[in-house]
């Protein structure tokens, strides 16, 4: 039987998913595939050693919840693990594949294993349909009147909201098209972590906040860590378990501007990332690679570990290392001492926080590190550097979120504070001046 395919990758939900409303609209039936990539895996792996990685604990809870939802309409989900080439390879010999469906994937990586892949299907006469789905605009599609991209958020949000209409949050219903789904004879397992060099634990991954009274005072709420003030969209947006169309939608219905905002500041640095590739390993302001940087390896590791004697830093490290969560405020606080009190180059940090972030996006992750250290696009100003004891007082103000994750505050047990702060902030001052000289 001939079929087509919907490749899953970040788009992990039938609801409001555009190629795969397409594939279903194409007339033949549609297999479910997911592939479990091995070169990204290999990166996380220890060889002899079961990793234990949430994220894909996180991509196999809802594989299943998948696999689950298909079986019920008489379909099911293929998982496959491998080179992507070479699963498509065995896939091609299995089944007369009339065309593949999928929804673009803007890293470097996926860019290039998708021009990969689209060799080996155009070589067969296959057809490799992609889709805009994990954001409203991409690319350049918010541009300067001149065509080239904004690096300012404010022009660029007011752009967006002034270009956003009806047509760009339409729903792909796939409700009456379930009947179009391939159905197997026989049902397919998903391959086992272990198999493949990982530990499967049963992790709690807190659900979507998108409720009225969670949005309606999203504003109000959402800078203070031990508030429950946020939406907690991060991980559903980054592996697409929730639909960024909807996200929007909730948005505008309930007048929820300042978390429409943060949505925008997604987009822009993913246009950011695909307009400057060199971010990745640069800084976007070039003059600021002249920076001399500390690199304390002993400091970075105690601020790794939430040993720095600045309590509002070591609760987020602690959070992060024990969650793969962070709060954002918290975020720009630790980002903003480790580049600016500790001198160390925020690439450490972004490394750091790739590994350990539940919802670790590429654009969002350099662009808030980037931001921090004041060598991004609309950055803090160099000299902007966050005093960790004032923003405690300011936005954890009865110590619940600190206490939480350093009980031991206030005993012999609680280190030190690693740098003192006024020194810290006049020497990041200078490191910075100096190396912008004639510049700023």
């Amino acid at each position: 039987m001939s079929v087509c395919i919907h490749w899953f990758r970040r788009d992990l939900r039938l609801e409001d998913n555009t190629a795969l409303f397409h594939a279903l609209q194409s007339g033949v039936p549609v297999l479910l595939v997911f592939i479990l990539d091995s070169h990204i895996l290999s990166e996380l792996t220890v060889p002899g050693v079961l990793t234990l990685d949430k994220r894909l604990i996180f991509i196999c809870d809802q594989l299943v919840v998948l696999q689950k939802k298909l079986r019920a309409f008489g379909s099911d989900l293929k998982v496959f693990y491998g080179d992507p080439v070479e699963v498509w390879q065995k896939i091609a010999g299995q089944y007369d594949i009339q065309s593949v469906y999928a929804n673009h994937d803007y890293e470097s990586y996926a860019i290039s294993r998708d021009e990969q892949v689209y060799r080996f299907l155009s070589a067969r006469k296959i057809a490799f349909h992609t889709y805009k789905d994990q954001c409203i605009f991409e690319k350049l599609e918010i541009a300067k009147d001149d065509g080239s991209p904004y690096t300012v958020f404010t022009p660029y949000s007011k752009k967006w909201l002034n270009t956003l209409s009806e047509k760009h949050l339409l729903e792909f219903d796939i409700s009456g098209l379930t009947s179009r789904f391939f159905r197997p004879e026989t049902l397919s397992e998903i391959p086992d972590l272990e198999s493949i060099g990982f530990k499967y634990v049963k992790v709690h991954f807190p659900p979507c906040n998108l409720d009225e009274y969670t949005l309606t005072r999203y504003a109000d709420a959402r800078d203070f860590p031990a508030k429950d003030g946020t939406s907690r969209i991060g991980v559903h947006l980054r592996f697409g378990t929730i639909s960024i169309r909807s996200c929007v939608r909730k948005a505008l219905q309930l007048g929820a501007s300042v978390f429409l905002k943060e949505l925008i500041w997604r987009e822009f640095y993913m246009m950011i990332l695909a307009s400057f590739p060199h971010v990745v390993s640069r800084s976007f302001k070039e003059e600021y690679d002249r920076i001399v940087w500390k690199n304390d390896e002993r400091l970075f590791d105690l601020w790794c570990a939430g040993e720095t004697g600045y309590p509002i830093v070591d609760a987020g490290m602690r959070e992060l290392n024990a969650t793969g969560y962070m709060h954002n405020r918290v975020r720009m606080i630790a980002a903003s001492f480790l580049t600016k009190h500790l001198l160390t180059d925020w690439r450490w940090g972004e490394a750091y926080f790739a590994r350990k972030l539940l919802d670790f996006e590429l654009a969002s992750n350099n662009g808030g590190w980037q931001w921090a250290a004041g060598s991004g696009c609309d950055a803090a100003p160099y000299f902007r550097v966050f005093n960790p004891e004032i923003q405690a007082k300011k936005f954890d103000p009865e110590g619940i979120y600190i206490r939480q994750w350093v009980p031991e505050i206030g005993s012999s047990g609680y280190p030190e504070p690693v740098v003192e702060h006024r020194f810290a902030r006049q020497r990041a001052i200078d490191a910075y001046k100096l190396a912008l000289k004639g510049v700023v």
